[in-house]
């Protein structure tokens, strides 16, 4: 099959023909549909995040079908379309994944990290970790789902019932939050890199109700804030934002060291906390809701072996939406 390979971190990836994997005993061949690129994958290709499987095959926002089961996998057949995440294999036993915090597994594997993911025309997949699908929805389409919007909905709902959202960094994981926010019936506002007027207007034109460069002040004062940007310097300036007893929400996997900043800005009850992978029970609970909402992604499309040009847009803050790459 053809796959994008990272053969070194810090390189571009390289398309290689290698073999086609075989589904092992509770796992599922799929033959990929659709994978959407997410800045995880930058900060594994660029060697953010260290000791990947190497060589490895990125991505982990997969839509596709079953083509092969192996042995004992239950409740799946040939043909099903399936979506496969971030969080790829948990052992299930430790105290973590016994009380429900399965994403904090201290010997987690993780799609596109730890193991090969979707950038290829096949890949494999715990099947305890693979969602059926919902229909109505294009394959492209429902790639940023997968992790892009279970970050996002895992983030949202750290902020409880906040009213007046903040959403720092506007690309493929904030378009759909501020979706899932209206509908929720939440005022959203929206912080992008200074000149960046095409997301301001991306952004109004979904609800919100502001949206200025991440230097700015919002015109009220934020009962919560989601930052999706990997720039720990915005941390202190979204508490400055914040209300009396407001969160700050980091859902990024990496970031850039928060700079020091005054008590008195964290004071009163104010508080930063960090959003790690996701759960199962994420990942059923926001494929329900996407349909209901309804959620609708902004993509473009990519041919595989165009990989590299896809993530130097993101890269570059030249991506309105989600990419997606489509093996041919």
């Amino acid at each position: 099959m053809k796959a994008m390979l990272l053969e070194s971190p810090g390189s571009p990836l390289v398309l290689r023909q290698i073999d086609t994997p075989q589904a092992g005993p509770g796992q599922l061949l799929v033959r990929v549909r659709a994978c959407a690129v997410c800045r995880t994958d930058l900060h594994v290709i660029d060697g953010e995040l260290r000791q990947p499987k190497l060589p490895l095959v990125p991505g982990h926002e997969i839509v596709g079908s079953v083509e092969a089961l192996g042995e004992g996998v239950q409740g799946f057949q040939r043909g099903d379309r399936v979506g496969i995440p971030w969080l790829g294999w948990t052992c299930g036993a430790c105290p973590m994944c016994l009380s429900g915090r399965e994403n904090l597994c201290d010997t987690a594997m993780f799609t596109g990290y730890t193991l090969d993911g979707g950038y290829a025309e096949y890949t494999v997949a715990d099947a305890r970790f693979c969602f059926p699908l919902p229909a109505g929805m294009d394959d492209v389409a429902a790639a940023p789902l997968l992790c892009a919007g279970l970050i996002g909905h895992r983030c949202l709902m750290k902020t409880g019932d906040a009213r007046r959202l903040g959403l720092y960094g506007f690309g493929a994981a904030a378009h759909i939050v501020i979706q899932v926010a209206r509908h929720q019936g939440r005022e959203v506002y929206a912080f992008t890199r200074g000149g960046d007027l095409a997301a301001q207007q991306f952004a109004r034109h979904l609800g919100a109700a502001w949206a200025g460069a991440s230097d700015e002040a919002p015109p009220h004062k934020l009962d919560a804030a989601v930052i999706f940007a990997p720039a720990g310097e915005l941390v202190p300036r979204a508490l400055r934002s914040l209300e009396k007893g407001g969160i700050v929400v980091c859902g990024g996997i990496h970031m850039s060291d928060i700079p020091s900043f005054p008590y008195a800005d964290l004071w009163q009850e104010r508080s930063i906390c960090s959003v790690a992978n996701l759960t199962r029970r994420d990942g059923h609970e926001f494929l329900a809701l996407a349909p209901r909402v309804p959620v609708v992604t902004q993509t473009q499309a990519f041919p595989l072996e165009a990989a590299n040009e896809a993530l130097a847009r993101l890269r570059e803050g030249r991506l309105t939406g989600a990419a997606v790459l489509v093996p041919e």
